[in-house]
């Protein structure tokens, strides 16, 4: 199954269900008058109303690059998320509303009689089969989109059970519980539209990806026995992707061709990685001394904090240069530090 046909059939998925249980709980509050059940109400009829926006942010981000669009529509993705966080910000602030209000009223009703509870043990049920398959879904696609809409399944799990505390406890005698497990439920919303704002900030400023994966992209290009060492690094997120430069240095005596099919290499190599989109490589030759401080790259190739950083065979001041070196794995760095990234003993490059 294309990405495309598996991330809009999640969309109409989520669709239907976050549906059939708005109507199932408005339903039940029209009987019993339940705030906690209300609240929960409000809570699936805002998650219909992002459903529409996810079906439709979905079927625009899975488009195939055209013209205008070369690099494709994935970086529609975070912007649906942050719809998403729009529409959970305001059911919670609505829920909390209400609930306060009425504890600051004493106007409290009580759900009698088992509707409010099948509905709302129902809702939990629905809501972790949800939150299990968006976020399988999510992880195999890489989609923000449905990570946002796994989250916000996951905390409506809390958010029914909240409710349904506060129904039973108002059953029991203690009506106060009703707005409180209301209150609750507000929390569990708004906290839930942190968590997809602060996943998608990322993918919106051209964040770097996690240490893991940048070491990843380091230890490629550094495993090809021609690569002697890299600088200028960096990789960072377009949309929901990453993209990658580097500066790699080889022997001067490459030829042309040789150069080319070096850099190939690693393009293809660095982008077998399922998160990178594009890879730009620049070969230098080591003879022409570019070497230059990167204690990013350092600390990626050699993370050991009891290791020396500042007087280590990583980073040392090129008598010709007057720059600090950043080397490839040679013999000598091999053994002094156990590092990738190595120098020679007058600092250039082996």
């Amino acid at each position: 199954m294309t990405r495309r046909t598996a991330l809009r059939r999640v969309g109409i998925i989520i669709l239907a269900a976050n549906g059939a249980l708005a109507l199932a709980k408005a339903g039940v509050f029209v009987e019993s008058g339940s705030l906690a059940v209300g609240s929960e109400a409000v809570n699936s009829f805002t998650d219909t109303a992002y459903s529409l926006i996810i079906v439709g942010g979905l079927y625009l981000t899975t488009k195939p690059p055209d013209f205008e669009h070369p690099h494709g529509h994935e970086r529609i993705e975070p912007f649906v998320s942050l719809f998403v966080a729009l529409g959970i910000f305001a059911a919670g602030a609505i829920v909390l509303w209400r609930a306060t209000s009425s504890l600051w009223t004493g106007d409290i009703a009580v759900a009698r009689g088992p509707p409010a509870v099948i509905v709302l043990g129902l809702s939990a049920g629905v809501k972790y089969s949800l939150y299990r398959y968006c976020l399988q879904a999510a992880v195999e696609r890489r989609s923000p989109a449905l990570r946002a809409t796994a989250l916000d399944n996951r905390n409506d799990i809390f958010a029914s059970g909240a409710a349904l505390l506060g129904v039973v406890g108002a059953a029991a005698g203690y009506p106060i519980l009703d707005p409180l497990a209301a209150v609750v439920v507000a929390l569990f919303v708004l906290y839930t539209g942190v968590e997809v704002v602060r996943d998608n900030v990322d993918y919106l400023v051209g964040a770097a990806p996690p240490d893991d994966l940048r070491t990843e992209i380091l230890e490629r290009a550094l495993g090809h026995p021609e690569v002697q060492g890299a600088h200028d690094v960096v990789a960072h997120y377009v949309g929901p992707e990453i993209d990658v430069s580097l500066h790699i240095e080889v022997e001067g005596n490459q030829t042309l061709l040789e150069a080319h099919d070096i850099e190939t290499e690693i393009i293809e190599s660095i982008g077998a990685i399922p998160e990178i989109d594009d890879v730009f490589v620049h070969v230098d030759p080591k003879e022409a001394g570019e070497w230059k401080p990167d204690d990013d790259i350092d600390r990626l190739a050699d993370p050991d904090p009891h290791l020396p950083s500042d007087d280590s065979d990583l980073s040392r001041e090129d008598p010709e240069h007057g720059d600090t070196a950043t080397a490839g794995p040679t013999e000598s760095a091999a053994t002094d530090s156990g590092s990738p990234l190595g120098e020679s003993e007058n600092g250039n490059p082996e």
